[in-house]
């Protein structure tokens, strides 16, 4: 972890940028749209402890600055900056105080990785149907499926089919990216909740069925079934982690760290208040990912972290 005790202040750096562009092996299909490829920004800093790498991976669609504002930041940034610039950087701008912030802590030698449990995400549509088989081989034993996607009759079928075909010692995260309606919403809650009493391979969680501006219902829903609810797009950011929590989420949380803002400020908070989260991929790369990572084992989470997207890309662009 960072040092943030006031004579680090003033440590200064050599701050250099790179845009990068990596392609997705075939098209993620959300409630947000198709993913055709993954933009960002890998940052460097070198300072009198030696270099660090961080990345910029901004997700407009959760909340986080834009690509083109993130870009706008770095480029106004002198080549020299100190600790205090870094954390100054303002909330509207999550992606870009982790970038940086993440760089500041990969300066120095750092121990290993921990070893955590991860879910596996599998592809919308009957896709899934098999490709559940080749990470359960290398041990996932849990997965996410985006829903919300197609049709309500035909995901229910393909849901109770992958069912059927998952070995019982998994679970399944079904994941709407907020783009259900609320009679949806309690139709799948409703199937959830008699799946898990008819012993099937449980269903973790529902995740963020409804668009954020829906909490109160979601709120609600979540203390009607059985099946959790855990937040997503209505907690992408510290502040909006800060606010749900306030108005007494007390669900799961879902935390991407790449777009959550401050890894100082999203650990203090997840550590003091010991809440249920889910540390999951922003779609960043391994720079991005060997931070949230880092960060997700010192909060020490009793859930599967989700970054299980290995398979999602292909010949990878950057630094």
């Amino acid at each position: 972890m960072y040092r943030t005790q006031p004579e680090t202040l003033c440590e200064t750096y050599s701050f250099t940028f790179y845009p990068y562009r990596r392609s997705l092996r075939h098209p993620l299909a959300t409630s947000h749209g198709t993913w055709q490829y993954r933009e960002g920004i890998f940052v460097r800093l070198t300072g009198n402890r030696g270099t660090g790498w961080g990345e910029i991976a901004p997700l407009t669609d959760f909340g986080s600055e834009s690509l083109s504002e993130a870009v706008a930041f770095c480029q106004q940034l002198p080549k020299t900056i100190t600790a205090e610039t870094i954390f100054a950087i303002p909330h509207r701008l999550p992606a870009c105080q982790f970038g940086l912030e993440s760089a500041m802590e990969d300066i120095g030698e750092l121990p290993p990785l921990p070893s955590l449990q991860y879910s596996w995400l599998l592809p919308t549509g009957e896709a899934a149907l098999s490709a559940w088989r080749s990470p359960y081989e290398k041990g996932y034993r849990t997965f996410k499926w985006k829903i919300g996607v197609t049709h309500f009759n035909t995901e229910q079928k393909i849901w109770q089919q992958l069912l059927q075909e998952l070995p019982t010692d998994c679970q399944l995260r079904l994941d709407a990216n907020g783009g259900l309606d609320v009679d949806t919403t309690k139709a799948w809650l409703a199937n959830c909740d008699r799946m898990r009493k008819n012993h099937q391979p449980p269903i973790e969680f529902l995740e963020q069925p409804l668009p954020p501006h829906f909490f109160n219902t979601m709120q609600d829903l979540n203390q009607q079934y059985t099946t959790p609810i855990a937040l997503d797009e209505s907690v992408a950011t510290l502040p909006q982690l800060q606010d749900c929590y306030q108005r007494q989420w007390r669900g799961i949380f879902i935390i991407k760290p790449c777009i959550a803002g401050s890894p100082s400020r999203l650990r203090k908070f997840c550590q003091t208040h010991e809440i249920d989260v889910v540390f999951s991929s922003a779609l960043e790369t391994e720079v991005g990912r060997k931070a949230a990572l880092r960060l997700a084992a010192e909060v020490n989470p009793s859930r599967c972290v989700g970054f299980g997207v290995d398979g999602l890309f292909g010949k990878e662009g950057g630094k």
